[in-house]
């Protein structure tokens, strides 16, 4: 699957998951390395780098940002074989009970 398919079918994924939340994909054209979706939900944000996979290859700058926006609220690369571990750390990251169940 293409990194823009996958990137797409996670979007919907993460507005049926957290309803109302904001998703905005990031320009990379921007700041070299910034993690491609930021999500804003209720009073809590989190930015995802989004892999076609686990294998794929990492630009400069983004393991950086996902350490420096992981230490300040949520950061993680979510690809589809990490998909599940990373959705829920992202509802335990936003809090129990405001989000849907995974599935």
């Amino acid at each position: 699957m293409l990194e823009s398919a996958y990137q797409a079918k996670l979007i919907k994924r993460l507005n049926r998951l957290f309803p109302g939340c904001v998703i905005i994909k990031n320009d990379s054209g921007y700041r070299q390395g910034m993690l491609d979706l930021l999500i804003l939900f209720e009073d809590a944000w989190a930015a995802l780098e989004v892999k076609a996979s686990e294998d794929s290859k990492h630009q400069p700058n983004q393991e950086y940002y996902v350490e420096k926006l992981d230490d300040m609220s949520f950061a993680a690369f979510i690809y589809p074989e990490n998909e599940e571990d990373v959705l829920n750390a992202l509802q335990r990251t936003f809090g129990p009970g405001r989000t849907a169940r995974i599935s």
